[in-house]
């Protein structure tokens, strides 16, 4: 097993956490667990500058509410992501990033770090060569239920012993490690494929073409619908139709927003765009489906606390 000493965390030492974030849970001291470090936290409502040093772990994060549109400088250059309910990303090792924001509704999320010997021994047992974080980035940037599915699970595991832990670690490491292996796409375009998935999820509530999405990834039209079909089995605008409706299922579920307002976080052109596309793919209404909803309309402001991203 593995102990807190094999945890990359030493570079967080000399930053002021507490002006950034709450931290409501951790696994370290709340289940006694030394093989995952699992966080939960509530993040302040606004930060200008938020620096965080690259360290050696797998980390992953996982928003679970709010929103807010993330800037995120690293080795010079900048982006910006829209971090929403279900957003994840894999935090690239040793490369530190400076981050800011203003969030419209506060942000919570769930934070795990695995040690990088972990990560390396689970390679090892699976005779993969070692990790490619650039591709396990961008293709957890187009989303993956499972991993969030553990991810959100992880804090309630009350109870739980080390064993557990390490277990988790090891099933979440395969899993990361030997998504997007199929062959039948080669390498440069399964990764512009990943990354043209990660465009559509950060700009799910605006205006977004099929030419833009190719021009992000450097492939022509053509030859990004006849790849991404290739890898995904669909064509891009049903994947990304897909990922609206998504989304839109867990606002309907999670908040009290109206439709209107979800079919425009959602990129619909109104209520109406949205209870069609909602209608094709899921069978009922945006409003039916609230009505038969087993969690029903919340408030969308759940407990707070919080760690960094």
């Amino acid at each position: 097993m593995f102990d807190t000493t094999d945890f990359d965390l030493a570079p967080y030492a000399g930053i002021d956490m507490d002006r950034f974030v709450r931290r409501t849970y951790c696994s370290w001291q709340d289940a006694g667990w030394r093989s995952l470090l699992v966080q939960r936290f509530v993040h302040s409502r606004e930060a200008e500058e938020f620096p965080l040093p690259g360290v050696s772990d797998l980390h992953l994060v996982l928003c679970t509410s709010g929103d807010a549109e993330m800037r995120v400088r690293a080795g010079g250059r900048a982006t910006r992501r829209r971090w929403v309910a279900g957003r994840l990303e894999l935090v690239l090792p040793g490369r530190p990033t400076v981050r800011g924001y203003c969030a419209r509704s506060t942000l919570h999320t769930v934070q795990v770090h695995i040690p990088r010997a972990a990560v390396e021994r689970v390679a090892a047992e699976l005779a993969l060569p070692g990790p490619d974080f650039e591709a396990l980035a961008a293709g957890l940037g187009a989303g993956d239920a499972l991993v969030e599915q553990v991810v959100r699970a992880l804090p309630a595991a009350t109870g739980a012993n080390d064993v557990y832990a390490e277990s988790a670690a090891a099933f979440l490491t395969a899993h990361l490690l030997t998504q997007g292996r199929d062959q039948r796409v080669p390498g440069p375009e399964r990764t512009a494929v990943r990354h043209g998935i990660a465009v559509m999820r950060e700009r799910l509530s605006h205006p977004l073409t099929l030419a833009e999405v190719a021009a992000e990834v450097n492939l022509s039209v053509y030859h990004f619908i006849r790849v991404f079909r290739e890898a995904t089995g669909e064509t891009p605008h049903r994947y990304l139709t897909r990922l609206r409706i998504e989304r839109a299922r867990r606002l309907l579920d999670g908040t009290g927003l109206t439709i209107g307002e979800i079919a425009g976080r959602c990129g619909f052109a109104g209520p109406g765009s949205l209870s069609a596309a909602f209608l094709a793919h899921v069978g009922v209404r945006p409003s039916a489906y609230r009505r038969n909803s087993p969690t029903g309309p919340q408030s969308g402001a759940c407990p707070e606390r919080a760690v960094p991203s």
